[in-house]
């Protein structure tokens, strides 16, 4: 690094005016200034670097050198001290070919050869990122790369072009505990190897100790940039299978992270809602819906080997009378119905074996008697089948319960005339109900709302002899996630509920809502001792969530506390009257009831507002304007009454004298025997004093 606009120093200053001197005198000036001088050693300074140097960057602002080269190391210089680097940056796996300080962020950006970027903190000299190929999709040969600081993206130019933004997340609070870093979509639990596996909008795949809360495995980059948006298990539970954004599923050995087989069709790529693994007549085969509006089997057969599998050709009845929207849930009853479910509401029930419609069920509009808060949205997307009402194939009990709109539960039979048997609303606020899970007995039935709760509901006799006008009895409910409940799982032998949530996590509960844990935290559980559990305590996201509040049966009702109520009033009203005075003339009514009212009412209206999240204003009238007018207290209606006489003090006994008694019996003051009658009749309180 040198000057161009020349020496510097006040000795070669000097040397060049005696050397032009001596120029013009010889006649040598114009050579002079034809040929190039070369700097002296003090103008310009050389950073010896091993094996050369690919990429620098100097920052003038932070007075900061940053070189790398084919040697991976990345070195801070001071651009006037050029013997040592200040500091070494160590992290690449290949020869670094880019480099720049960028002094608004105090960070220094980097990529090697390998299309890694990694981005550096200059204070502490510490990685604070590193960015794969894989993870960013950067392919090809590096032939340009530049950081714009407008928008604080990396452009990096391959075969194509590519911008990095740099997004700055925040910083989980200590007492949170997350599962992933993404929301997470779905969650399963495998029986086979005792794992809980759950993915999120990142497409990470991580595997869990469902035992202890430990995580097991991690794979990245499962559906490429593409979201996963459901998972499921072979029967044998050695195999995953991911359904993603991108319209393909893939089968994977989630032990390893290897992806075995990619299950895809060659039309428009359409995103897959949901999937399921299905065995029929020892065939096995994976069912897939999404908005492509087809239902698409893939067969799982042992003696393909092809990486690459298309599916069957699509069922007759589907093409012809299938659905007309988007298909969202897909739900099996072995060992041959099938039920999927649309936006629009519609709910079709196949037969898997035939491939011919059974029955067509449409969800109730929320005009007809539902109130739907956020528009006409009749959207199907969580079934769950009645298996033990299925064996009666006449049985007119509902065998079907499905999600509807306004947050409603809908129960359906599918035989004897497939209808509508019950329609019941489980949340307040009319939460759209987002998870559904039944009991192998079909006695309990868990739902998940959009707001994180959890309800629990006893149907072993629910809509068993036909229609129902009332909600099931309720077992049980609790706050489980402060966001929308993704999946649901019961491990029945164990007597646990397995939970996932878009705010990040994925939480274990037993059946009655005792907290055991949340995956990643860093204590671990013992799921066969109880005293290893989170329980009694909770999650502190819930515990502070305003809509974690609980409710009073007495700011549930309109009549205030502290007054009998009309029922007391109907009691009273067949009685018979007794004519007295106090008939003709009424006492008015108390204003320390209508106080009291007010207060109860203002009370309920105050909680109400929080639990919903939202404080009361501060410029709220006075409950009572006028504080003389209200009626007396009892201490305050007390009588006052003037005594006209006050007895004299009696005389102090002498305790020198021997004999002499401290409470004599016949103690009395110096008033006459003639002035005390007197004082008993003006006295109130001579009822009380003593005769003699």
């Amino acid at each position: 690094m040198g000057f161009i606009v020349g020496a510097t120093d006040i000795k070669e200053k000097l040397n060049e005016i005696r050397n032009v001197g001596k120029n013009v005198k010889t006649g040598n000036s114009s050579a002079s200034l034809a040929l190039p001088q070369r700097q002296a050693e003090y103008n310009r300074a050389v950073f010896r670097v091993h094996k050369g140097v690919k990429a620098f960057s100097l920052c003038r602002r932070k007075n900061l050198l940053v070189t790398g080269g084919l040697d991976r190391i990345i070195r801070v210089w001071n651009p006037y001290l050029p013997g040592k680097p200040t500091g070494v940056l160590r992290g690449h796996m290949a020869p670094v070919m880019y480099v720049h300080i960028a002094f608004e962020e105090n960070k220094v950006f980097s990529m090697s050869a390998d299309n890694t970027v990694k981005i550096w903190d200059l204070e502490t000299h510490g990685c604070c990122c590193t960015i794969s190929s894989k993870a960013s999709g950067i392919r090809g040969e590096l032939t340009a790369c530049l950081y714009l600081p407008g928008p604080r993206a990396l452009c990096v130019a391959t075969g194509t072009l590519a911008f990095l933004h740099l997004k700055v997340g925040t910083v989980p609070e200590p007492h949170l505990v997350w599962s992933h870093q993404e929301p997470v979509v779905c969650c399963r639990y495998n029986p086979a190897f005792r794992h809980v596996v759950s993915c999120c909008e990142a497409s990470v795949v991580k595997v869990w100790d469902f035992e202890t809360g430990r995580q097991v495995s991690e794979f990245i980059g499962t559906h490429g940039n593409a979201g996963i948006t459901c998972l499921t298990f072979d029967t044998s539970g050695r195999r995953l299978v991911t359904g993603g954004r991108d319209g393909c599923l893939k089968i994977w050995s989630y032990n390893n992270g290897h992806c075995l087989h990619t299950l895809q069709h060659d039309e428009n790529q359409s995103e897959v809602c949901d999937c399921t693994y299905m065995e029929v007549n020892r065939n096995r085969c994976v069912i897939a819906v999404g908005w492509d509006r087809r239902i698409n089997v893939y067969f799982d057969l042992p003696q393909d080997f092809h990486h690459f599998r298309k599916p069957q050709p699509h069922w007759q009845d589907d093409l012809n009378h299938g659905h007309k929207e988007d298909i969202l849930c897909v739900a099996q009853c072995p060992p041959f119905l099938l039920a999927t479910s649309s936006y629009d509401g519609e709910i079709i029930v196949w037969n898997v074996i035939s491939g011919h419609m059974y029955c067509k069920l449409n969800t109730p509009s929320p005009t007809d008697g539902q109130d739907c808060r956020e528009g006409p949205d009749r959207s199907v997307s969580q079934l769950a089948f009645l298996k033990t009402r299925l064996t009666k194939l006449d049985s007119v009990s509902a065998s079907l319960i499905s999600n509807g709109p306004g947050g409603s539960v809908c129960f359906w039979k599918l035989f004897s005339g497939s209808g509508l048997v019950a329609n019941f609303t489980p949340s307040r606020e009319k939460a759209q109900v987002s998870g559904m899970v039944v009991t192998s007995g079909d006695t309990l039935a868990y739902l998940a709302d959009q707001h994180g709760f959890i309800h629990v509901y006893d149907i072993q006799e629910y809509g068993l002899r036909g229609t129902e006008l009332q909600a099931p009895n309720t077992v049980t409910s609790w706050r489980a996630h402060v966001s929308m409940v993704t999946s649901l799982e019961l491990m029945e032998e164990d007597s646990i509920l397995l939970s996932s949530s878009l705010d990040c996590t994925v939480r274990l509960w037993s059946q009655d809502g005792a907290y055991i844990g949340t995956f990643g935290q860093n204590r671990p559980w013992d799921v066969f001792t109880p005293d290893s559990w989170g329980h009694p305590r909770v999650p502190f996201e819930i515990l502070t969530d305003p809509r974690s509040m609980p409710t009073h049966p007495v700011l549930e009702t309109d009549v205030p506390a502290g007054s009998s109520g009309g029922r007391q009033e109907q009691d009273h009203g067949t009685e018979e009257k007794v004519p007295c005075e106090a008939e003709k003339t009424p006492n008015p009514p108390s204003p320390e009831g209508l106080v009291v009212e007010a207060e109860a009412k203002v009370d309920k209206s105050r909680w109400s507002e929080f639990c919903h999240g939202r404080l009361l204003s501060a410029r709220r009238k006075p409950r009572w304007k006028m504080p003389e007018l209200r009626w007396p207290s009892i201490y305050q209606a007390l009588r006052c009454h003037e005594l006209a006489f006050v007895s004299a003090l009696g005389e102090k006994p002498d305790l020198s004298i021997p004999g002499s008694d401290l409470f004599p019996i016949g103690f009395r003051s110096q008033e006459t025997e003639a002035e005390l009658p007197e004082r008993k009749k003006l006295s109130p309180w001579s009822s009380f004093l003593p005769e003699g």
